[in-house]
């Protein structure tokens, strides 16, 4: 197994504004687009739903209209149910709290990689606590997925002793929930062409990330990434008390807003592999659209893209914008 915790100093001291994943020129009629870094075509991909909530999968490229701060773009290609190559990174909260999850955690997700890993898509699994680990690298196979999640096992902070007499200085490494996610996007996914998504499993409670969500969110749109945030907590667990909730559910609302996704809740009503068969589904109702911005200035600012349907009813669910930086040199 690949220790991610020795690479956070690192990231935490050399990270620095990273490239637009951009795609390429407009394919013929029919095709699915294909990427290129030195074209600026901006990519988005993007799920519709009617007022009841069920995903629309029917529309035309006629049907959708797109703006970069506020101003209309045109729409370059169109393509419906894509097939591009998908590349999933499952990230688990192995920490205290989530001990008595973890079985259900693992069933849940080697069904789900069964089920949606095509022949050229990829998958990554990192489970995270106290520290961050890759339990497995990119791979096609569900059945090494399913021995990385054999795995999964509570990661705890060792007890700590405060010498000092404010002992309130010390912050525990318990829920490194944003470094997990800055290292899943930016280390793992920032290079991959494709659609591309995490799937967060988690209370949605940070404790002794080193970043800030800010920054989680920001490696994740430079990285075109699509985050699903799964909310499912113990409701026993120490520090919760009675009946109470994880209480990082705007945490995980943020993150999956910012990029184009959405929170599934995980009760008594809705199970955890239920959330997974949506998050499945979505996947493959979803659009995929892209325009050359009309501004072509790579001035690392952010910018803002809305896109709606003509039917106003519909409500359109995708990300809120990209960085326009300059491409990597490194």
């Amino acid at each position: 197994m690949n220790s991610l915790r020795s690479l956070v100093v690192f990231w935490l001291a050399a990270a620095s504004a990273f490239a637009q994943q951009p795609g390429a020129g407009a394919p013929a009629q029919g095709e699915e687009p294909t990427f290129k870094s030195e074209v600026d075509i901006v990519n988005v991909l993007c799920s519709v739903r009617n007022k009841q909530g069920g995903l629309v999968a029917n529309l035309g490229k006629d049907d959708f209209s797109v703006s970069e701060n506020g101003k209309p773009q045109e729409i370059r290609y169109f393509a419906r149910e894509t097939n591009l190559p998908l590349t999933i990174g499952l990230l688990v909260d192995v920490s205290k709290s989530q001990e008595r999850l973890i079985d259900e955690e693992r069933q849940a997700a080697s069904q789900f990689f069964s089920q949606v890993l095509g022949k050229k898509d990829l998958a990554f699994l990192i489970d995270f606590g106290a520290e961050a680990e890759l339990l497995q690298d990119y791979t096609g196979s569900a059945k090494l997925l399913r021995s990385g999640l054999d795995g999964l096992k509570v990661n705890a902070p060792p007890p700590q002793i405060h010498p000092g007499p404010v002992p309130t200085i010390y912050q525990a490494r318990g829920t490194i929930l944003y470094d997990a996610v800055y290292l899943a996007a930016n280390d793992k996914l920032r290079g991959q062409v494709g659609r591309k998504v995490i799937v967060l499993i988690t209370d949605g409670n940070d404790q002794g990330s080193r970043l800030k969500i800010e920054e989680a969110l920001r490696a994740a749109q430079k990285a075109d990434t699509i985050i699903y945030g799964i909310d499912y907590y113990d409701p026993g667990a120490y520090g919760y008390g009675f009946g109470g909730g994880g209480g990082g559910e705007g945490v995980l609302k943020r993150m999956a807003e910012e990029t184009g996704g959405r929170v599934f809740k995980v009760d008594r009503k809705h199970r955890l592999s239920d959330a997974f068969d949506q998050i499945q589904q979505e996947m493959r109702s979803q659009y995929s659209i892209g325009y050359l911005p009309a501004d072509a200035a790579k001035d690392g600012s952010f910018r803002r893209i809305e896109i709606h349907t003509r039917e106003k009813e519909l409500k359109v669910q995708a990300r809120k914008g990209y960085f326009a930086s300059p491409p990597d040199r490194g």
